[in-house]
């Protein structure tokens, strides 16, 4: 950062602008005063979030070191808000490339911080038991923590947000089934967490001491299952009684 720059404000990357954590993240490290930089593989998607004159937005990949470095270039703090579940059956592959080179072209620049949204995992699961999708999670965690530049870790189980992948299924199969029979996982106890905190905890994150290179755990007060969280929402939403039968056997298809 220059010199002449205010006191307090640090400059900040958000790869991931486009996603659904990203693109709320940018206003509120705006409202807290600091400077915003957005990778995006496709710069014309963001064009016109209201947000998009108050920032400055490189062009670029995470999966291309040469990308990165330029967008790293007097970056304080970068957050790593991507993931690379879509991009095919080598996704691990993927995920585990993108996460060197974004750990590699952080410190080679001299920031100070990374800050990662990852996924919490089931206590006392080994990681080699996990799905595909949430292992990749972990490990692309352990490579940045691993990268020499001081990492924050934040795991959340399930985020609840209007648009938010997961709580936009539970909505919607509460809405539209008033009779579910569903797989064991509804029984799984998890700790849902509010968009709001969740966008909290990463802009705070941004301010922690630099000795602090470890995994945060982040959840909401309550411990509940999905079947809870259904029948709570369709409490909530004033819908009749819902009827959610759970089998321990479930084609995953049906499911």
């Amino acid at each position: 950062m220059n010199d002449d720059e205010p006191a307090g404000e640090l400059r900040c990357l958000v790869s991931g602008a486009t996603g659904y954590i990203g693109g709320r993240l940018v206003p509120e490290l705006l409202a807290a005063g600091h400077r915003v930089r957005c990778l995006a593989r496709t710069p014309s998607k963001l064009r016109d979030l209201p947000w998009a004159g108050d920032v400055e937005v490189v062009r670029g990949d995470v999966t291309d070191p040469d990308s990165l470095a330029e967008a790293m270039r007097d970056v304080d703090v970068a957050y790593y808000l991507v993931h690379a579940l879509a991009s095919g059956d080598d996704f691990e592959e993927t995920d585990r490339r993108a996460a060197r080179y974004f750990g590699e072209q952080a410190k080679a620049a001299g920031v100070r911080r990374i800050v990662y949204l990852g996924g919490l995992t089931p206590a006392g699961v080994p990681e080699q038991e996990l799905s595909p999708h949430l292992r990749s999670r972990a490990e692309v965690g352990h490579i940045l923590l691993e990268s020499g530049v001081p990492t924050a870790v934040l795991r959340a189980a399930v985020i609840i947000g209007s648009g938010s992948a997961s709580f936009e299924m539970l909505r919607y199969l509460t809405e539209r089934l008033p009779v579910m029979v569903t797989p064991s996982w509804v029984q799984t106890r998890i700790q849902p967490i509010g968009v709001e905190d969740v966008l909290r905890l990463l802009v705070g994150s941004a301010r922690l001491p630099e000795d602090v290179n470890r995994t945060f755990d982040i959840g909401g007060p309550d411990t509940l299952t999905y079947r809870e969280m259904m029948l709570r929402y369709a409490q909530l939403a004033h819908l009749p009684h819902r009827f959610i039968l759970s089998v321990p056997m479930l084609t995953p298809g049906l499911s």
